[in-house]
C-alpha cells in the first residue's frame, strides 16, 4: 500500500492494522521522522517505511518494495491528499503502470466532476482524463466537522479501478489529457471551434456533429477525436 501524506500516521495505522505493507509519502520532514519513532504507530512498525519526498516527484514504482522486481497493478495507493494539488497527483496515479486501485479522500466538488456522465455542468476535462483508464466510483462524503481544523468544504471518498481494457494506449494517456483540457478551454463553443487539429468537414467525415459542444461527448468519442488529429499531439 502506497499512502500519500500520512501526517500523523492516523489512516496508516489503521491500515496495519490490517496486516498490510505500507509505504507512507511525506513530505514534511518532522513530521516523517516522528512516524519513524518507536511507537509511533502501534501495529505491526516493521510494514512500515516512510519516505521523505514529495510525492508529485518521487518516482513511486522505484520506491523500497515497489522496484523492478515488482509487476504492474502490484500496489494500491491511497492517501488523504492536499487538495490544491489534486489534479497533478490523480494524473500521477493514473500514470502507467497503473496501481491495482486508488482510493483518495478529495474536495467534493472535484469527486463529482471526476464521476460526472456527459452533459452536464461538471462533465470536463477531469472526467475524461480518469474515464478512459478507470472506473471512478464517488463511495460518501464526509463533513468539515470530521476535520481538525475543519476545512471550509466538504470532502469526498473516491475509488479509481483501472479498467481491464483502457480506451486509450499507456503512451496516449499523457496526449490526450492535453488534447482533452486543449478542447474544454473552449468548453462553451462548438467543437468545429474547440477541437484543436480537426474542421468541420473532417468532423462531419468522422460522424460528429460540428455544432454540438465538447461537453456532449463521451470519452471514447474523445479519444476517436485525438487519433484522427496527430498534428495536435506530436
Amino acid at each position: 500500500m502506497l499512502e500519500i501524506g500520512p501526517g500523523q500516521g492516523t489512516l496508516t495505522q489503521e491500515l496495519l492494522a490490517r496486516g498490510l505493507q505500507v509505504v507512507a509519502i511525506e513530505k514534511d520532514r518532522a513530521l516523517a521522522e516522528q512516524l519513524r519513532t518507536p511507537y509511533a504507530v502501534r501495529n505491526a512498525p516493521g510494514n512500515l517505511i516512510v519516505i521523505d519526498g514529495d510525492a508529485l516527484t518521487l518516482d513511486w514504482h522505484r520506491l523500497p518494495a515497489y522496484g523492478a522486481q515488482r509487476t504492474a497493478h502490484a500496489f494500491k495507493v491511497i492517501g488523504n491528499i492536499p487538495y490544491y494539488i489534486t489534479s497533478p497527483l490523480i494524473d500521477k496515479a493514473l500514470t502507467p503502470p497503473l496501481p491495482e486501485r486508488i482510493v483518495f479522500l478529495v474536495q467534493d466538488e472535484v469527486a463529482d466532476r471526476m464521476a460526472a456522465p456527459p452533459g452536464g455542468k461538471t462533465y470536463g476535462a477531469l472526467s475524461v482524463g480518469v474515464q478512459v483508464v478507470a472506473r471512478v466510483e464517488k463511495l460518501f462524503t464526509v463533513a468539515p466537522g470530521a476535520f481538525r481544523p475543519p476545512p471550509k468544504v466538504r470532502s469526498a471518498l473516491i475509488r479509481l479501478t483501472p479498467l481491464a481494457q483502457p480506451l486509450v494506449l499507456d503512451v496516449e494517456v499523457a496526449p490526450l489529457r492535453a488534447f482533452v483540457t486543449a478542447c474544454f478551454s473552449k468548453r462553451r463553443k462548438q467543437l468545429k471551434n474547440a477541437v484543436p487539429g480537426l474542421n468541420e468537414a473532417e468532423l462531419t467525415e468522422l460522424g460528429f456533429d460540428p455544432t454540438v459542444r465538447p461537453e456532449r461527448l463521451a470519452p471514447a468519442a474523445f479519444v476517436r477525436l485525438f487519433r484522427r488529429a496527430p498534428a495536435t499531439h506530436g
